[in-house]
């Protein structure tokens, strides 16, 4: 087995740990609400999210080829597998500080920021390397860090923040017209009612908030595994694979092979059900306090924006859209039940993700170099 091919393997390995601590970063996002409005408990909703999980990233690939090949310009920098390495330990290591303090930061941008750093630091600083603009005709397929990280970073918190505002703002509508029509309708539009119908409602939503999550955040470690058995297979590191690493040969350059889709999928699960409680937690309780129907206006307010934003290839992130979904619906309930000192936290760590996981995927290509390992 050649150094390079061992390269490739500590790729897809380095890759597949990034996928687990998103699990328990990231999807916990995704179950949060329906965890912390006690529709299921946290088992039913692992195993619900991992299903839709799955079925999700099976929906489409147009953020993991956004990941691969829409952000850093390979003809300036050899998109080596020491990069992606660092790349995606610089994400880990940031995702893990924040997981530590319950902090939901996200985990795209965390592999955004480590692989600008790492591009970076491969290219001698060059800021060349990075794709800022690519205008096309239809604003939808532009590419570039612009279009693709910039542009959905501000406008999908502000979406799901308006989204979440307007769903329970339009649901309280029509219990309080409901409450004052009197009789049998009036009956219905009490709490108990309420809470029993979007109990049953919300095991929809976290379906929905589950197969968006898929179409989404799933995809981005795909297209990192893509990216690095593309360019080995160029490099010829594949040629003499033993048989039983056959199924490592990219079928197609333009296609994610199923083996990566259903493995990232079930890592993503696995990590979900070892440690996310920290972060539902704080989305779940501490932000604002949830019954159901606030759960199903945040869950399909923020489902519906990741849906969209997977099919026009953006790699929003989970955690901004659940996040200010629950902002959202905490205003339209009482602005006074926000909790400002935990939001106040998770906007410090969504302003920092990118340099900080930037930086350490920068150092950490910068160690190698020194090491003459690159």
């Amino acid at each position: 087995m050649t150094t390079a091919l061992v390269l490739v393997l500590a790729v897809i390995l380095t890759a597949l740990v990034f996928e687990y601590i998103n699990g328990f970063h990231d999807t916990a996002n995704s179950i949060a609400t329906v965890v912390a409005t006690k529709v299921l408990n946290p088992t039913q909703a692992v195993v619900l999210a991992a299903s839709m999980n799955l079925i999700g990233a099976l929906a489409g690939t147009a953020v993991a080829k956004t990941i691969s090949s829409g952000l850093i310009d390979a003809e300036v920098v050899v998109v080596s597998s020491q990069l992606i390495i660092c790349a995606l330990s610089g994400g880990i290591v940031w995702n893990l500080i924040t997981w530590w303090f319950g902090l939901p930061s996200s985990s795209s941008h965390a592999l955004i920021g480590g692989l600008i750093g790492a591009a970076l630091a491969a290219a001698g600083n060059n800021f060349d390397v990075l794709i800022w603009s690519r205008v096309a005709e239809d604003w939808t397929k532009s590419q570039g860090i612009f279009w693709k990280v910039i542009v959905p970073m501000i406008s999908s918190p502000v979406a799901g923040f308006f989204l979440g505002l307007v769903m329970m703002g339009t649901l309280m509508a029509v219990i309080s017209a409901m409450n004052g029509a009197g009789g049998w309708i009036a009956r219905i539009s009490r709490p108990r009612w309420v809470n029993a119908l979007f109990g049953k409602a919300q095991i929809f939503s976290a379906g929905y908030m589950g197969f968006a999550h898929g179409t989404n955040d799933a995809q981005k470690t795909m297209g990192i595994i893509a990216l690095a058995l593309i360019g080995a297979e160029s490099a010829g590191t594949l040629d003499n694979l033993p048989s039983w690493l056959a199924f490592m040969h990219p079928g197609d350059s333009e296609g994610i092979e199923t083996w990566i889709v259903v493995t990232c999928a079930l890592v993503m699960a696995a990590g979900t059900a070892a440690g996310g409680w920290r972060i539902i937690k704080t989305l779940g309780h501490k932000m604002v306090k949830l019954h159901p129907i606030h759960g199903f206006a945040a869950e399909t307010s923020s489902a519906t924006i990741l849906t969209l934003a997977a099919h026009f290839g953006m790699p929003v992130s989970t955690t901004h859209s659940i996040s200010t979904a629950i902002m959202g619906v905490g205003v339209a309930k009482n602005p006074r039940a926000l909790r400002w000192s935990v939001i106040q936290k998770i906007v410090w760590a969504w302003i920092l993700t990118i340099p900080a996981s930037g930086g350490l995927a920068w150092l950490m290509f910068k160690g190698l170099e020194a090491l003459g390992w690159t």
